[in-house]
């Protein structure tokens, strides 16, 4: 085992002197993998105490036989965001609207609630007084308020209990 350990240290440092490297991770960039780009310095950790003749081929033969070491392309990745959640429906504004007429006409408040674009706690107070203006009544709106005032309230309780 320690005859293992010296050689790979004597093959590793003969690579990094090879492609002027500054430390040993920088070996991964020269050794493919079959899985497409080149090894992970996690897995070179993991060869050089577990498979330490197999990681000493690999150096050898991707990097001290080569004439020049090729630096290797690193695996195509997905951009950031890009995995779309497919269970998610997709409502354009006209379908929206329609459907929240559906639900006013058949009385259903827990699907109006969900459908109705959620609006900040000002533009309530704002319509709702425009309402009693008006000689109007709007439970729709005064549920809304009142959700948005018990939202509020509850992010303004929880922030005074995260000051103490």
């Amino acid at each position: 085992m320690q005859k293992n350990l010296k050689e790979i240290e004597e093959v590793i440092s003969k690579a990094i002197k090879k492609v002027g490297a500054r430390k040993e991770n920088d070996l991964c960039k020269y050794i493919p993998v079959n899985t497409g780009g080149y090894m992970h310095h996690f897995t070179l950790r993991k060869m050089k105490k577990k498979n330490p003749e197999d990681l000493s081929k690999l150096i050898v033969e991707f990097i001290i036989s080569a004439d020049r070491p090729l630096v290797v392309m690193p695996k195509p990745r997905a951009a950031r965001g890009s995995r779309k959640r497919r269970d998610q429906l997709i409502f354009t504004k006209w379908q929206l609207d329609r459907m929240l007429n559906i639900a006013r006409l058949a009385g259903d408040k827990d699907i109006i609630s969900i459908l109705s674009p959620k609006k900040s706690l000002a533009s309530y107070k704002r319509e709702l007084i425009q309402a009693i203006r008006q000689n109007k009544i709007d439970q729709e709106l005064w549920n809304g308020y009142v959700e948005s005032v018990n939202a509020h309230n509850s992010l303004a309780e929880t922030f005074a209990n995260s000051l103490k």
